[in-house]
């Protein structure tokens, strides 16, 4: 069922269904005839009220969860109101300089993912998600720092200027002359490739026996390539954080669409695959309820926008998700916002 142009609703139906929808989404709760008369808002008696409401509900812009209680707006209602009603609240100076200001920070690009996530659930009080670039970063010189007997610090310099830092654990003792000549021989074979180009070559090359290290640097140089391809391999899709938050108060009466939220959270391929639907878009798309498969028992929505880098090319995709009482107005600015900021992290 498609939703009624914005046209079709009188002044009158328009009024009243903003303020149902702004009062469900801020309460979480059905708003009846009674509470918007008492508002002022609307120069209606609760009767007049209670035949707009009605009239909406036939429009299948709002429902009644039972008999006597008040409506609240369904996944139809909410894509009308989002498309054609909501005013964003854009973020305030003070918001844009905090969040500018820590994902600007310094760091191996892993941390900027994290602090991103976590961003966005505290922004939303829901859950943060961002996928992680499918890309990896090509490089230009790679450096082996001792740190004690058994761990050596691999620090990995980007074509970008990128600074990456990875814990490297060594079998057995390597002394510094040997870390310096398996970083020589690394960064002299990286050439602008990636690390698992860069490995392919050096293991082909070690196993001719055309690559002229000694016995303990070829060691480091093949222990460096097991390490980095395990941990390709281990490397999430999808980081989520705070979803700690989506069981508050208002899940204790529908713990079962949390449950059900929970374990498609578990299932991050097929939220990560949501997400990718959103790489294309030109700005921040809102997927609502029902309108999405994965979610449709759930109830939730997600909000999400692709990050790029300074060449304007999409580098990955982020977002929140909760319940569909979110609010859409603050949430979708902040959400377009971070990607913007985090997009200034990729070269």
């Amino acid at each position: 069922m498609a939703s009624p142009p914005i046209t079709e609703l009188t002044a009158r139906a328009k009024e009243i269904f903003r303020l149902v929808v702004e009062d469900y989404l801020a309460s979480g709760q059905p708003v009846g005839s009674k509470t918007l008369a008492q508002r002022g808002e609307v120069n209606l008696s609760p009767a007049s009220i209670r035949s707009v409401l009605s009239e909406l509900e036939g429009f299948g812009l709002l429902a009644a969860p039972h008999t006597s209680a008040g409506r609240m707006p369904t996944d139809l209602g909410l894509r009308l109101f989002v498309d054609g009603i909501m005013q964003v609240a854009e973020p305030t100076q003070a918001e844009r300089s905090a969040i500018a200001k820590q994902l600007a920070t310094p760091g191996p690009i892993e941390e900027a993912l994290e602090t991103t996530s976590a961003l966005l659930s505290n922004l939303s009080g829901a859950a943060g998600m961002v996928m992680v670039p499918q890309r990896e970063a090509r490089l230009t010189q790679l450096s082996l720092v001792p740190l004690d007997q058994t761990r050596a610090l691999a620090v990995l310099v980007g074509e970008d200027g990128h600074v990456e830092n990875r814990v490297l654990e060594l079998d057995a003792p390597a002394s510094p002359s040997a870390l310096q000549e398996a970083g020589n021989y690394i960064s002299a074979r990286l050439q602008g490739r990636t690390l698992a180009e860069a490995g392919k070559a050096m293991q082909a090359e070690i196993a001719s026996g055309k690559s002229a290290l000694d016995e303990a640097s070829q060691r480091l140089v093949e222990a460096g390539i097991a390490t980095w391809t395990e941990d390709a391999a281990k490397r999430p899709v999808l980081i989520v954080r705070g979803a700690s938050n989506l069981i508050d108060e208002s899940a204790a009466t529908d713990l079962e669409r949390v449950r059900q939220l929970l374990d498609d959270l578990e299932n991050k391929q097929s939220v990560a695959q949501l997400l990718d639907s959103a790489r294309q878009a030109e700005s921040t798309r809102i997927f609502i309820g029902a309108e999405n498969r994965l979610f449709a028992l759930s109830g939730s929505s997600v909000i999400a926008a692709p990050y790029r880098d300074r060449e304007g090319k999409v580098v990955g995709v982020l977002g929140v998700i909760g319940p569909t009482r979110l609010n859409y107005a603050r949430v979708v600015p902040m959400v377009d916002f971070t990607a913007h900021s985090l997009g200034k992290r990729f070269g």
